[in-house]
């Protein structure tokens, strides 16, 4: 007898909580998520964040909260992950009232790229599964990873590749030889540029600074074709080898802005879904070099124009030192190359090798 009265009051609980689930649905909860960075390299681990509240009355027995993640995230445990054509991640809790519910996951980002996400969708039920309700709630999350940077070996073997590569060279390794001036100290600067008579003349450090012009400018320009007649966008497997220019643009214009050489890049690739060739123009600055780490990242690997289109229809500069990274020669570029020499730039052709198709 006591059984079936304790198994009546359960029953009419469960009912009970049923029916208010179905009437206040998800009042009062909020979900939240965040990633522990903004800002990451290709290959960094980071915590991704959810916070869950219930600040209602009810009780929430479970609570589900799907979204679709980028197949690059590579998640800590894949219990966490659904596999369903795309990558799902999936959470279940259970909220007491006026509970919060915080879970730290690691995440390893596999490939570059702005990653935003927006919507989850949130489903809770009851304690014997007779309802369950649903909504979409916004809940946005946002992480620029920056292309992974060569090093001197890579860049060296790259770049043996350029067509004329005297001025590209000086932008890579410049000559310890051929030193043109001195200047203040800079994190980051080799001691053995330090010249020790000039720091003990003026009382500050001053390093040498080699084989540049008084005022240079650096701008890196991508050709986002494997081709030259090249129409339709590049399957994934044709894409690493533009990713691996991605890579070397961003490590020659870190390495001009850090020695304190004005620098930016060009491409006839949109960032993130628009339809406009990027264009970051060569500046100065502590904050360009982020600025221009987020645009590689944002770059979307897409032509949107023909590159010798491109080449004769972006801004005019004046005194530029222009290296153009392309998985092909062609005359038309070989063209346009010369119109920037005319108006006094240099322009060098850096050919990138083929990728191997696994």
């Amino acid at each position: 007898m006591e059984i079936l009265v304790i198994a009546l009051v359960f029953g009419a609980l469960a009912i009970a909580q049923s029916a208010l689930l179905g009437r206040l649905g998800l009042r009062g909860f909020s979900y939240e998520r965040r990633f522990e960075r903004r800002d990451a390299w290709v290959g960094d681990k980071v915590g991704f964040i959810e916070v869950i509240r219930n600040r209602g009355l009810l009780l929430l027995p479970w609570v589900r909260v799907e979204t679709r993640v980028p197949p690059s995230f590579g998640f800590r445990t894949r219990e966490a992950v659904d596999i369903r054509g795309e990558n799902y991640h999936k959470s279940v809790f259970t909220l007491m009232p006026f509970s919060q519910v915080t879970r730290r996951h690691q995440v390893t980002l596999h490939q570059r790229g702005h990653y935003t996400l927006q919507m989850a969708s949130v489903t809770a039920g009851d304690l014997l599964g007779m309802r369950s309700v649903g909504v979409d709630m916004e809940a946005p999350a946002e992480i620029f990873v920056y292309p992974a940077l060569l090093g001197p070996e890579a860049v060296s073997r790259l770049c043996s590749r350029a067509q004329g590569d005297v001025s590209v060279r000086r932008w890579i390794q410049p000559d310890p030889f051929l030193v043109n001036g001195i200047r203040g100290y800079r994190p980051g600067d080799p001691e053995h540029d330090i010249h020790w008579a000039a720091t003990a003349r003026t009382g500050q450090l001053q390093v040498k600074t080699h084989d540049y012009t008084a005022d240079p400018r650096l701008m890196v320009l991508i050709n986002g074709q494997k081709t030259e007649n090249q129409w339709g966008d590049l399957m994934d497997y044709e894409q690493e080898a533009i990713e691996r220019a991605i890579s070397l643009a961003a490590t020659m214009c870190l390495q001009a802005l850090r020695q304190g050489v004005e620098a930016g890049f060009g491409a006839n690739m949109p960032l993130d879904e628009g339809e406009e060739s990027a264009w970051l123009p060569p500046l100065p600055g502590r904050g360009r070099e982020e600025e221009l780490l987020r645009a590689f990242a944002r770059l979307r690997v897409k032509r949107v124009r023909r590159f010798p289109t491109f080449l004769e229809q972006m801004p005019p500069l004046r005194g530029v030192d222009y290296i153009i990274l392309s998985c092909y020669d062609s005359e038309e570029i070989r063209q346009r190359m010369a119109a920037l020499r005319r108006m006094g730039c240099n322009a060098e052709l850096v050919l990138l090798p083929e990728v191997p198709h696994a």
